[in-house]
């Protein structure tokens, strides 16, 4: 087994590999607690938890073959150098077993609830800005935690030799950025007079309550006092219309 050159980044190889971990695991409870709170997945993209699934699923596949199996490893060994490190560490292989089984429940959620994506809306409503959070510096933690090994071992090989890691680090990191600006800068959330959070598409229509209400006031005037119900009920609706 290949050994550290230095105590103090094998010691940060580990806590940014654990930090990674905790937060990359942790960005899956926002989106999961929302979808919950708000009985509904409204703005939350369906394909992304399907690609997940598959993401995560080749994720854990590779990083416990790599592992656990000596067979991998030597294969590894034979095609990088026997001096090379094995880039997968067992926080790797405990996120991918954790991001599978959150992914998977975050299907079953999408089969009770509808959905619709961000840009038809023009909205993030609905979509767990602390997930993005969380998983945004799960990918940067991770990203330096193969920084770390590679200065240890003064080669780049842990890069390509983990093409899964590295690409899972750097994808998250450029989506969550998009997302951020997405949220923030193009689509910021809308807020009524009570600051609720107002979802586009899901406004009063045009014939609201109101309306309707000033409509049903007329007809009772048109009881009690014999007057024409149509011409009330066109009055009703211009006044509120004019309200507005």
């Amino acid at each position: 087994m290949v050994s550290w050159n230095s105590i103090y980044l094998e010691v940060a190889y580990s806590v940014l590999g654990w930090i990674s971990f905790f937060s990359w695991s942790l960005c899956f409870y926002p989106q999961v607690l929302l979808n919950y709170r708000r009985k509904s997945v409204v703005g939350y993209n369906f394909d992304f938890p399907t690609l997940n699934l598959t993401k995560h699923t080749s994720y854990l596949i590779y990083n416990a073959a790599l592992f656990f199996s000596p067979e991998v490893q030597s294969q590894y060994h034979d095609k990088y150098g026997p001096d090379q490190m094995i880039p997968v560490g067992l926080n790797d292989v405990f996120f991918s077993i954790h991001a599978l089984s959150l992914t998977a429940f975050t299907l079953f959620q999408i089969f009770i609830y509808e959905v619709v994506m961000n840009f038809k809306r023009k909205s993030t409503v609905g979509w767990s800005i602390g997930f993005v959070f969380f998983d945004f510096f799960g990918g940067l933690f991770s990203f330096g935690q193969m920084c770390a090994q590679s200065i240890d071992q003064g080669s780049t090989v842990n890069f390509y030799g983990n093409t899964g890691k590295l690409l899972l680090s750097l994808e998250v990191i450029l989506f969550d950025l998009l997302f951020i600006v997405q949220h923030y800068v193009l689509y910021p959330e809308e807020r009524d007079k009570d600051n609720v959070v107002t979802i586009p598409g899901e406004r009063e229509p045009f014939i609201g309550s109101s309306r309707m209400e000033g409509m049903k006031v007329s007809t009772s005037k048109d009881e009690d006092t014999g007057t024409d119900t149509n011409n009330l009920m066109i009055v009703a609706v211009a006044e509120t219309s004019g309200q507005g």
